[in-house]
């Protein structure tokens, strides 16, 4: 596993409104591009937490993985048409910057999870069992490679 986990660090997030989509199998980002869905929710003013950036979320509700692609807005925004929300109230969040050659399989691998879990540990944070997890994609740190060909996702993991 090629996955560098260059630094964590422990992020409040204010109460927000999670709109998107909310898929019970595998998240199908392909469709997003296709259809313009993040054209229409960045014309709404995002939280700053957001860094202009797209997520991926999952939590677990009811024993199984609910699984989101979407932005993070203040509470109340209203929801366009066609998509859905989750109101998520204040939490920390210990956000592990991972760094990878663009397009590694390794940020998505359960061990990844683990390591993340492992270090957030051993920094002296406990994990908020069965509740956020984010995949932060921050433009340029995820979209532009630096010299070596890598990038860097932001890992996000709710602690108490």
């Amino acid at each position: 596993m090629a996955i560098e986990i260059l630094e964590i660090q422990k992020e409040h997030c204010p109460a927000a409104r999670l709109i998107g989509k909310r898929y019970e199998a595998a998240p199908n980002w392909g469709e997003w591009w296709q259809n313009g869905w993040f054209d229409r929710l960045e014309a709404q003013p995002r939280l700053p937490f957001n860094q202009d950036a797209y997520f991926g979320m999952v939590r677990i509700q009811g024993g199984r993985p609910e699984r989101w692609i979407g932005m993070l807005f203040p509470p109340e925004t209203p929801v366009p048409e066609g998509f859905e929300a989750a109101d998520i109230p204040p939490m920390d969040y210990a956000v592990c910057y991972l760094k990878d050659k663009e397009g590694s399989p390794d940020f998505y691998a359960p061990e990844t999870h683990e390591k993340c879990l492992k270090a957030i540990e051993a920094a002296g944070m406990t994990r908020f069992e069965d509740n956020w997890c984010f995949e932060r994609y921050q433009c340029p740190r995820f979209t532009t490679p630096d010299e070596q060909g890598n990038v860097i996702l932001d890992y996000g993991i709710s602690v108490l």
